[in-house]
């Protein structure tokens, strides 16, 4: 089977505050881990569903690789991972024309909020104007993707 690949063009964000009315937002369970992270190999089952990624360098804009795992494929890697399986609830908000993908942390990073938008294109990210409740834009500094915190947590 051909993996999916894709071009991911995404801005992060700190939250300084959660948006009210969370619960009527769609909500995922996910759990990841890294098997490498130079180059990024991660696995993630978000609510029963397994994907095996591979991500190119880069942090603003990077290639991206999907390929589908069963439960049984992932349970077997699982122990495989280096660092700190991460967990977090992921709501997907609706804001204009895009989802916001809001990363409520659990486990060893459970203080951290994040906040991603995917764009189609740079031009759109560099335009985009955050909600009120965004923080700091913290898409340039590795020291918040997931990999990273999978290695070093929130040093």
């Amino acid at each position: 089977m051909e993996p999916m690949k894709m071009l991911e063009i995404e801005k992060k964000f700190l939250v300084d505050t959660l948006p009210s009315e969370l619960e009527k937002y769609e909500c995922v369970q996910i759990e990841q881990g890294y098997l490498c992270t130079n180059p990024v190999v991660r696995i993630r089952r978000s609510n029963q569903k397994y994907i095996l990624t591979y991500k190119g360098e880069g942090l603003f804009v990077r290639e991206e690789h999907n390929l589908p795992l069963t439960r049984e494929g992932y349970e077997h890697l699982k122990p495989k991972v280096d660092g700190i399986l991460i967990e977090k609830k992921r709501y997907k908000i609706p804001y204009q024309n895009y989802v916001i993908e809001l990363d409520i942390f659990e486990g060893e990073l459970a203080s951290l909020l994040l906040a991603e938008v995917e764009f189609e294109s740079e031009e759109e990210a560099k335009a985009f104007l955050p909600p009120d409740w965004f923080g700091e834009d913290v898409t340039y500094t590795g020291k918040y993707q997931n990999s990273y915190l999978s290695q070093n947590g929130l040093r």
